[in-house]
């Protein structure tokens, strides 16, 4: 007997939707209490944020269509890619595209993989980091 798939076919239609993009100026306060945060002394901050600030951003992430069907989520990881370094006064836009999704079982059962890129692009047009980031999806606890 064959198991249904957790995929719908929404959630494979949803695969290249992109979210809302989201436009950010890079602020010296903001810069200054990250790398406090973070506790990085460089001394070229605030003048270039460090590059793990773009996090701090935020990101606009394409709705997964019927996710209340699998309604935990766990961070998979992510990967980073950096262009050139991000400055004070920059503008960057965030746009995130649901990449791919594939389903994995588990000892918990089917696991829905969702990956999704983000890509950080400044008033020049140029992508000054791209993030892969999978989401891990699994049904409700029993």
């Amino acid at each position: 007997m064959t198991t249904p798939s957790i995929i719908t076919a929404a959630m494979q239609a949803a695969v290249g939707a992109v979210g809302e993009t989201q436009t950010v100026a890079i602020e010296r306060g903001a810069v200054v209490r990250f790398a406090e945060a973070i506790g990085d002394a460089n001394a070229a901050y605030p003048e270039v944020a460090p590059p793990t600030f773009l996090r701090s951003l935020g990101r606009a992430i394409p709705e997964l269509p019927d996710a209340d069907s699998v309604p935990r989520a766990l961070d998979g990881g992510s990967a980073w890619t950096y262009g050139p370094p991000v400055s004070l006064g920059d503008t960057v836009s965030i746009a995130t595209t649901l990449d791919s999704i594939k389903e994995r079982s588990g000892k918990m059962g089917a696991m829905l993989i969702a990956d999704y890129v983000t890509r950080y692009v400044n008033q020049r047009g140029e992508t000054v980091a791209t993030q892969v980031n999978t989401v891990i999806r699994m049904g409700a606890a029993s």
